[in-house]
């Protein structure tokens, strides 16, 4: 049995007090770190794959259905602002079409065809990278999408969260974090999906970082969108160039990143 699907160690829950519910969520979501942990060894040669691909000319796509794939289209869409790359470097892709993000699309999941469709969309090459990405590994939109990727001699990973799962077993790359039971029986946007989104987050930003997308510790490729991240990146040029908030955010104004703000004064 998928462990995922497996019975919830509470039970009665309707019976159970608001206090009760929070304390039960929280002890089941606190286990989820170890289980990331565990799997680091597999998100280690996964991200090193695609980071190899990547510096070719490569992209990144993310596929999943429900939960995972808009857990997929989160990572893919904050990579723009954060890191400067273009739209079009990490993309995330959701059965049913944008649509499914907001609302469900029945059936679109069990569809093992549509997902190389969907990435046949972006004239996808052997220098990308594909990820599915499905908490219990069996969805047939997900697993025929890999599939057919590798097949065609593309790079494949996974990020799921039971182990020997059939989408493990059709990518070269599986990452397998088996969180276990949800709180809520088979609720996989629960535990599951924390798994997934902190393993999303360990991809892309080291991935990023690899690239050269970091220096330091800091953004300095990132959009300059708001108010806000405009007075981060005055702090960060100020402490970097010593120098005070008017020089630098004149220099930001120039220069238009803070990566270029602070080359300028340096080369």
């Amino acid at each position: 049995m998928l462990t995922t699907e497996m019975s919830s160690r509470f039970n009665d829950l309707e019976k159970m007090s608001v206090r009760a519910l929070l304390e039960g969520i929280n002890s089941e979501d606190a286990t989820v770190p170890q289980a990331v942990a565990k799997a680091i060894p597999q998100i280690e040669r996964l991200v090193m794959a695609a980071v190899e691909k990547m510096r070719e000319g490569g992209r990144l796509f993310y596929i999943g259905a429900g939960t995972s794939g808009r857990l997929g289209i989160v990572d893919a869409s904050e990579c723009p602002p954060t890191f400067g790359v273009p739209h079009e470097l990490v993309v995330g892709i959701i059965a049913g079409g944008d649509k499914a993000i907001r609302k469900a699309v029945e059936f679109a999941e069990d569809d093992r065809q549509q997902a190389a469709k969907d990435l046949d969309s972006f004239h996808i090459n052997d220098k990308d990278v594909v990820i599915g990405i499905a908490a219990s590994g069996t969805t047939p939109y997900v697993i025929g999408g890999v599939k057919t990727m590798r097949e065609r001699g593309i790079v494949t990973g996974c990020v799921t969260c039971n182990t020997g799962s059939p989408l493990a077993a059709a990518v070269e790359y599986p990452v397998e974090a088996e969180v276990g039971a949800e709180f809520l029986t088979g609720s996989t946007r629960m535990k599951s999906g924390t798994a997934q989104k902190l393993i999303l987050n360990m991809i892309s930003t080291s991935i990023m970082i690899q690239l050269g997308r970091v220096k330091g510790n800091k953004m300095v490729d990132m959009q300059l969108s708001n108010h806000k991240l405009v007075d981060r990146a005055t702090r960060m040029v100020m402490s970097e160039l010593n120098v005070d908030e008017a020089t630098a955010r004149q220099l930001i104004a120039e220069k238009g990143s803070v990566r270029a703000a602070i080359e300028s004064r340096k080369s």
